[in-house]
Order: C-alpha cells, then structure tokens, then sequence
C-alpha cells in the first residue's frame, strides 16, 4: 500500500515539475501605428481630451441629464447587455474551476438472470445474482503544456470583452439620446418658425388682394401668394411628423413606449465644451469597442495556445473507490471496500486530422481578430476625424448664415414696401419670402448641426462610459 501512496505522489510531483515546460505564450499587444489616426492641422501632445470629462459635464441640460441617467437604468440594448456580461461570469469561472480534479459519486443495483441454456447457466445453481454498489471516482489531469490555463485565460477576456462591449452600448446610447434630444430642440424651433411664417403669408395675401383691387397687381398674384402659404403649411406638416417620430425614436432609447418627451428651448441650451482631442494612442483605453476588440484578440490568442497543446501528451489520474456487494446485508461492511488508481500518459498519434485542423481554425482566428482590431483602430480614427471636419464645417457655415439670414429678412421686408408702391411685382416678393424661410430654416439646422457634432466627437473619442 505504502508502494502504491509512493508510486502516486511520484507521479504527481512529476506531473508539477512538468510544468515548467509550458509551451504556451503569452500574450503581448501587437505593434500598432497610433501616430496618425485622425486628421489634424496641429499635432496634439495632451494626454487629455473631451474623452476625459464625464457625460453630465457637457450635457449640462437637467431634463436631458434626467433622460440620459433613465435610458442608462431602462435601454433593452443596456440590459442585453448585462446578460452577455453574466453569462461571460459564467464561463469565466468555469475556466478557473479547471485547475481542480472532478469527483463523482454513483450508488447501482445490478441484477443478473443468467440462461439456463448459457454455458454458466448450465452449471451453476442459482443463475439468479444481485449486486449493490455505492462508488466515488476522483480524476485528475496535470496541466503539463498550459492548456488549462490557456482556457482560463480566454474565458476571463471573453468576460472582459463582454464588459467593453457594454460600455461601448452605453457610449452609442448616451450619443443617440444626447443626439435625439437637440434634434427635437431643431425640429420645435423651426416649428415655431414655420407657424410664425404661416401668421406672415396670410397678412400677405390680405395685401396682395387689396392690391388686386387696386389694380397693382393680376389674380395670378394671388394665386401666386396663396400657394406659397399652402408650402409653408406642408414645411409645417413635415416639421410636427418629425417631432412625432423624433419622440418615439427617444422613448424607444429610454425603454418605454412612444410617448411624448419634455424638453427645453432650443435657444436657452448651450454645448460649447472646450474642444480638445489627445493624443492618437488615448483610443486605445478609451475607445470601448477598441478595448473589446483586443479582448477579442486575446481571446483567440490563447484559443490558439489551447489548440497548440493538443498536440502533445496528457497526463491523468483517476482514483476509483467504494464498497461493492452481493448481499446487501454486507453492502456497508468493510469487507466490501475496493479501490483502484488508473494513471497514464496518452500521445496522440492518428485522429482524423481533428487537433491540427482545430489549431489552424484557431490560428485563422486569431489571425481574423487581429485584423478586426486593427480595423477598429483606423475606424475610431476615422470617426474622430469626421466629427471634428464636421464640427469645423459647421462652425464656419453658420457664420455665413446668420449674414445671409439677416441679408435676406430685410429683402424680404424691403420687397413688401416695394410692392406696396409698386416698385416690385409680386414675383420678387415671393422669392425674397422663400429664401427667408429657408435660410432661417437652415441656420437652426446648422445650430444642430454643430451641436451633433460635438455629441459624435465626443463618442467618437471615447467619452461617456466612464
């Protein structure tokens, strides 16, 4: 018996010692070209950003702050997410658990009827047996070449991964709300403008019938000025369904059904944050979907670890024992006690093919999960960029705009006293009075504009989750 306890604990010892030849790599981040990743004129040095400043500091408005922090607790996507997260736990501890021996335990009762006909049944006299058997099997396997390990280690990056991607919804979520919100702020101010410009064309056509019947100007005049307030009340029609589907596109966000959202002025809120980007590489840890595509890659990374160790020999040790029985009677004895210990070392040699085609799935993995982290590095960069071209454009637009807004208001009122005397016909008028409309239209729009971009360079840096 002391023989055996020897011959067991040499091997286990050896099996320990074994490690040390652990094939396994680790994992080291692949050298990735941050310098240039969005498009700048001036190089920034700074290691801050608008990244860096929480979502509450450049949404300063309480009742979107209050809309935010609801759509955080009640998004369907917010709370998929959580359950991915969970379920990554899941395995994650699974992977941990890997390291231990399993154990089970069985009780059986085995009754045999052997055939009188049957070579024994001939013979023996009762060919009727029963067995009772209670039994707990303990098996072991070392950890030689690091695939265990490997497990661990890939499962416990899936349950990262899963807590990136979530913070990548949160950031997509913030953004969509803090976008959707400004936009219903638009959309009532043109309202607004469009119901004030409706008032405007009736008091229009009052003057041009007075006109008509002072012989200034023909019934086309009329007619004329009457169709340009038929297209303001359809600008007004488009402008209240989009307000309806802005609503329920946000009550969707805060995970409810479409309903009607509260909101301020459009001209009472302000987003001016000071605009500062960082350095390139900050995407990295501050870009969620990024985070979570290296995660993804590590993932892979030891998936191929895993794979690589298949090739090479397992050791195991089973332990088997219980008591075992023809009497039931005696079944608890300890005359009925046996046990055996099973170890081995088993080699590979001919499987079909299965572990070197599931390492090169593995490699072909990785190698995918690379490509994919990189791609997302170079489209972080490319929607900073775009964020900011955009912010600049609309920054500069809506400079010209409020000048051609003010050119063309006073147009439109100096044609009024100029048709009045019969120094313009109705025609200019009604040019002058479109061109009004669309250019006020239009500089609300550039305000959103603006705004929208500020809100998607701030996603795009990486802002909101933290």
């Amino acid at each position: 018996m002391k023989n055996k306890t020897y011959k067991i604990v040499l091997l286990g010892v050896s099996a320990v010692l074994m490690q040390s030849c652990f094939v396994a790599k680790d994992y080291k981040r692949p050298e990735l070209k941050t310098e240039n990743l969005y498009r700048n004129e001036v190089v920034s040095t700074d290691t801050t950003s608008l990244a860096n400043l929480s979502w509450d500091k450049v949404f300063t408005d309480p009742i979107l702050q209050a809309y935010i922090k609801k759509g955080l607790e009640n998004n369907l996507d917010i709370k998929i997410a959580i359950q991915n997260i969970a379920a990554a736990e899941a395995s994650m501890k699974q992977g941990k658990a890997g390291f231990f021996p399993t154990l089970s335990t069985g009780a059986d009762w085995t009754h045999q009827q052997l055939s009188k006909n049957s070579q024994f049944g001939a013979i023996v006299p009762n060919r009727s047996t029963d067995q009772y058997q209670l039994t707990g099997t303990l098996s072991w396997e070392a950890d030689i070449w690091g695939k265990i390990r490997s497990n661990k280690r890939a499962a416990n990056a899936s349950y990262l991964q899963s807590i990136s991607a979530n913070q990548a919804v949160k950031t997509q979520l913030i953004s969509e709300i803090a976008s959707t919100y400004f936009q219903l702020l638009a959309v009532d101010a043109q309202i607004k403008l469009a119901e004030k410009t409706l008032i405007n064309r009736d008091k229009s056509i009052e003057t041009i019938v007075a006109l008509k019947k002072a012989g200034n100007v023909t019934e086309v005049g009329v007619k004329q000025t009457e169709a340009q307030k038929y297209a303001t009340e359809v600008i007004l029609a488009d402008l209240k369904i989009n307000s309806v589907l802005l609503e329920n596109k946000m009550s969707i966000l805060l995970g409810q059904a479409p309903q009607k959202i509260e909101r301020s002025n459009f001209n009472l809120h302000t987003l001016q944050p000071n605009i500062t980007l960082g350095v390139p590489a900050n995407l990295l840890r501050n870009r969620p979907d990024v985070i979570a595509a290296e995660y993804n890659l590590i993932t892979n990374f030891e998936m191929t670890n895993a794979a690589k160790s298949s090739f090479y020999p397992t050791l195991k040790i089973t332990a088997t024992g219980g008591l075992q029985s023809i009497d039931i009677k005696e079944w608890l004895s300890l005359n009925s006690f046996f046990s055996n210990v099973v170890t081995g070392i088993a080699q590979p040699i001919f499987n079909q093919r299965q572990i070197k085609t599931k390492f090169e799935i593995a490699k072909s993995n990785q190698e995918r999960a690379y490509l994919q982290f990189e791609q997302s590095l170079l489209n972080a960069g490319k929607e900073v960029s775009d964020a900011l071209a955009q912010y600049n454009n609309e920054t500069y637009k809506l400079t010209i705009r409020e000048k051609q807004v003010d050119a063309l208001k006073s147009a439109s009122d100096f044609s009024d006293e100029l048709l009045t005397y019969g120094l313009a016909n109705y025609l200019e008028v009604l040019t002058a009075k479109d061109a009004a409309l669309n250019a006020e239209l239009g500089l609300i729009s550039n305000k959103f504009q603006q705004d929208n971009a500020i809100i998607q360079l701030y996603r795009a840096l990486g802002g909101g989750w933290q």
